[in-house]
C-alpha cells in the first residue's frame, strides 16, 4: 500500500513508517500538524491515510472529513491513543475504514491495515474498547514507580529513536545488559515492543522527564529525530522496531 502518516509525534511516525516497510508498504510522507496532513494527501493521493485525531493546531477528524470529501479513493484510518466510542462513531459515519490504538503491537496494525486495504473495516471493541483500555492501562504514578533512574534513561532514549548499540556505547554498559533494561521496561509498561512503550511514554510524559539530558555521541552531528516537509520523503526511520 502506497500510504501518508499524519501524527503530532513525528518520532512515532517514522518508527511506524519503519514497520510499514519492513512489511512492503510505502510511506510517501509524513504530515505532523492537522493543517497539513489534507495537503500531504492532495500531493501524494496515497492509498490510505493513517491519521490521528487530535493535533495541537486542530481535529484531525476534521482533515478526515476534508479527505473523504475530495479524495474519496484514499482510505481513511484512525490511529489514536484515545479509546472514544464518540470519535469512532463519528469516524464511521463519515467513511473512516478504521479506528485503531495505538496501543496495538505493530504488527497488528500492519495486518489490519492490509485487511483494511483488501476492503475491509476496523471497528468495535476489538479495536477501540474503552473499557478494555482502562482495565489494562496503569495508572501515571505506578508507571513511574516502577521503572527506575537507569530504566526511565533508557526509556528516553527509545522514545529519542536510539537504537540498542548506541545506547550501550553512550551509557557505558554492555549490549547485553542494555536489552536486559529494555527487556525490563516493556514488562513494566505492559507493552510489545519500543513502539507501543514510545507511545505510552509520550502519553506520559513524567516517565522520560527529569532524566539527564542526552548527549551526542563525539563527532555526531546532532540530535535525531529530524523534521520532513510535507510532500517530502520521510528520513530512513529510527531503529524502534528492534526488540
Amino acid at each position: 500500500m502506497r500510504l501518508v502518516l499524519c501524527d503530532d509525534n513525528r518520532i512515532l511516525c517514522e518508527a511506524l513508517a519503519s514497520v510499514l516497510e519492513a512489511h512492503g508498504h510505502q510511506v510517501l510522507a509524513i504530515a505532523t500538524s492537522a493543517a497539513d496532513a489534507v495537503p500531504a494527501v492532495a500531493t501524494h493521493q496515497p492509498d490510505a491515510c493513517l491519521l490521528d485525531i487530535r493535533f495541537p493546531d486542530g481535529s484531525g477528524l476534521d482533515a478526515a472529513r476534508a479527505i473523504r470529501r475530495c479524495y474519496p479513493d484514499t482510505k481513511v484510518v484512525v490511529l489514536s491513543c484515545l479509546s472514544d466510542p464518540a470519535a469512532a462513531s463519528e469516524a464511521k459515519e463519515m467513511g473512516v475504514a478504521g479506528f485503531l490504538r495505538k496501543d496495538m503491537r505493530a504488527d497488528t496494525i500492519v495486518s489490519v491495515l492490509e485487511a483494511i486495504g483488501a476492503g475491509g473495516t476496523a471497528f468495535g471493541p476489538k479495536y477501540t474498547g474503552q473499557a478494555r483500555w482502562r482495565a489494562a492501562a496503569p495508572s501515571r504514578e505506578g508507571l513511574l514507580g516502577a521503572l527506575t533512574p537507569r530504566e526511565r534513561q533508557v526509556l528516553r532514549r527509545i522514545v529519542a529513536g536510539q537504537s540498542t548499540e548506541k545506547m550501550a556505547c553512550e551509557m557505558d554498559v554492555a549490549t547485553s545488559t542494555l536489552r536486559s533494561y529494555i527487556k525490563n521496561i516493556l514488562a513494566k509498561l505492559g507493552a510489545h515492543s519500543r513502539l507501543q512503550a514510545a507511545a505510552i511514554a509520550s502519553r506520559e510524559p513524567g516517565l522520560v522527564n527529569g532524566t539527564q539530558p542526552i548527549l551526542p555521541v563525539p563527532g555526531s552531528t546532532g540530535a535525531p529525530g529530524t523534521g520532513t516537509p510535507v510532500g517530502m520523503p520521510h528520513p530512513r526511520p529510527v531503529p524502534w522496531a528492534e526488540s
